[in-house]
């Protein structure tokens, strides 16, 4: 007879990311190498020309700075920081299974505010936590009403909170008062407030300024500003008893040396995510307005993509898909009618929009 699992993996499924499926690539007889994706939410343009170079140099045939402590210091420094409020991840994704791993379990319950990244709640079943549910929905412009958050925890006490800001993949960004508002009710329960696209986030506040609260983690990543997905780099922020515990159970070697390496070159080059900011700003611009003209609605954003209303996102998908565009069909975050788009390149996001009006000529694609 075979062994079984821990019960609470029989109800999982896997979390759908939207990211590029090269199975599908290959069915529809399309290279990988060809593809635009206006799927991922990252930097468009590639790292400082000095990252080739430090990936040269790397030394691959010993085991990586377990700490990350040159990464970490550095880091810490440009946050005003000590390292020790610092745990680097193999993305923001490995933070957010720490921080479960770490104080979840059966029997607890986290609230989750959504539609959300899918992660958290994956990384809530796997610890064989329960999870209740807050909704925004497209009424309000899909944000939250925090009134309504702060008598959730305090009826509930649940063990967690997660909040992403700016919110993915609506784009609705909270101040600092909003996020201080909820920090105040959690007087038993950890708010993870999950920063992976404050880079692209205009007029944003310093979270940091709030890591005196003993129950706060704040988890950012450096794959979307830094262009780094193929490496896979975040951290997490919390006072140093958080990290401790953390790090308790923190796989070592985690962070590998060509990531490591990477990151410090990136943060060594703030001009370079400076430069990007602007063109990406402009080129979301061009996006919106260009799907507005074609008759679509577009819900606006604080960060780096953004929301457009269609009748079928699979169908929206699908039909980009055959000329080598990848959107992201919002479905797995419970909007079947949302594609979530981010820009690229001028150039590219110009082809995007000159396949849009040929697919709609077509009637190929229709907004809602």
């Amino acid at each position: 007879m075979p062994v079984l699992p821990k019960p609470q993996l029989e109800k999982l499924k896997p979390c759908y990311h939207g990211g590029p499926n090269y199975a599908e690539f290959k069915k529809l007889g399309i290279s990988p190498d060809a593809v635009m994706d206006f799927s991922v939410s990252s930097n468009p343009y590639p790292a400082p020309v000095e990252l080739k170079e430090a990936l040269s140099s790397l030394v691959i045939d010993r085991y990586p700075d377990s700490e990350s402590a040159e990464l970490k210091e550095y880091l810490a420094g440009r946050l005003s920081l000590k390292p020790e409020n610092l745990i680097i991840g193999s993305g923001s994704m490995e933070v957010i299974r720490l921080v479960a791993g770490a104080y979840f379990g059966v029997g607890d319950t986290v609230l989750i505010l959504k539609p959300t990244f899918g992660e958290y709640e994956l990384a809530v079943e796997v610890a064989g936590a329960d999870i209740i549910e807050q909704w925004a929905d497209e009424e309000s412009g899909f944000k939250f009403d925090l009134d309504l958050t702060c008598r959730i925890i305090k009826k509930h006490q649940p063990k967690a909170v997660f909040i992403c800001n700016p919110n993915n993949p609506t784009g609705v960004y909270l101040s600092k008062a909003d996020i201080e508002k909820v920090l105040n009710v959690c007087t038993d329960t950890l708010l993870v407030l999950d920063e992976a696209y404050i880079a692209f986030a205009e007029d944003c506040w310093k979270s940091a300024d709030l890591l005196d609260s003993d129950n706060l983690i704040v988890i950012r990543s450096m794959t979307k500003d830094c262009a780094l997905a193929g490496l896979r780099l975040g951290y997490g922020m919390a006072s140093a008893e958080i990290i401790a515990n953390l790090k308790k159970i923190c796989p070592p070697w985690n962070v590998n040396a060509a990531a490591q390496k990477a990151g410090l070159v990136c943060l060594r080059h703030p001009s370079y995510l400076a430069e990007s900011e602007k063109k990406i700003k402009a080129s979301k611009e061009y996006l919106m307005q260009g799907f507005i003209r074609l008759g679509f609605s577009v819900f606006p954003s604080e960060t780096n993509f953004f929301l457009l209303k269609v009748r079928s996102a699979a169908d929206f998908r699908s039909a980009f898909l055959k000329y080598g565009l990848m959107v992201r069909d919002c479905t797995s975050f419970g909007l079947p009618q949302y594609v979530r788009i981010a820009p690229r390149t001028q150039s590219e996001c110009e082809h995007l929009l000159e396949v849009s009006v040929e697919l709609k000529s077509k009637s190929e694609i229709y907004p809602a």
